[in-house]
């Protein structure tokens, strides 16, 4: 079974955050939602506070296929200043393991240089952090190892995505059939 750790930060965008642990888990894949700020509970960006299955000095990295960063404020900035997440997210990136963010979280890579010459899309008002990126307004970008997504408006298309890419395409047709979504999933 392939496995998926979300990370969250104080201030995480909840829906963006959520929507990917709900689907994925529905597809039958392993998620892992992980505290960066090593407590049990963590409070989103709206005042929802989430029960974590681990924190982040529990995880076992070698263990998991995909790392995702959730966006929202200031739960985004949360993530990129934690330095121990930045080098695995950089390892897993060099390793051509998959990651993906979402909203203002693709700036993230953007600052760290994963987006050079790859088509990457993010919230609107953070495309000029995805440096040396080819930005497109398309809900879903996937550019060999890494995934991203523009906001809490493509949750779904978001989270389909990675199922599509851990279960097939087939797999995450018939989810967003059973979810009755009719979205602009990307065929």
């Amino acid at each position: 079974m392939k496995k998926i750790a979300v990370f969250f930060g104080e201030g995480y965008e909840e829906i963006e955050a959520l929507t990917v642990v709900d689907i994925c888990r529905r597809c039958g894949l392993e998620v892992s939602m992980i505290s960066i700020t090593e407590e049990g509970m963590v409070r989103g960006s709206h005042g929802i506070n989430v029960q974590m299955d681990r924190t982040f000095s529990e995880a076992e990295f070698e263990t998991y296929d995909m790392l995702v960063l959730p966006g929202g404020m200031p739960g985004t900035k949360n993530l990129e200043a934690h330095e121990e997440l930045m080098a695995q997210v950089d390892a897993f990136y060099a390793a051509g393991k998959y990651i993906g963010a979402i909203c203002a979280a693709p700036s993230i890579f953007g600052h760290r240089g994963i987006l050079k010459g790859r088509n990457a899309c993010s919230y609107p008002s953070f495309e000029s952090h995805l440096e040396g990126a080819e930005v497109t307004a398309g809900p879903v970008e996937i550019s060999d190892h890494v995934v991203t997504s523009r906001g809490m408006g493509t949750a779904i298309d978001f989270a389909l995505a990675i199922a599509g890419i851990f279960c097939g395409e087939e797999k995450a047709a018939e989810m967003a059939e059973s979810i009755v979504y009719g979205g602009n999933r990307k065929r």
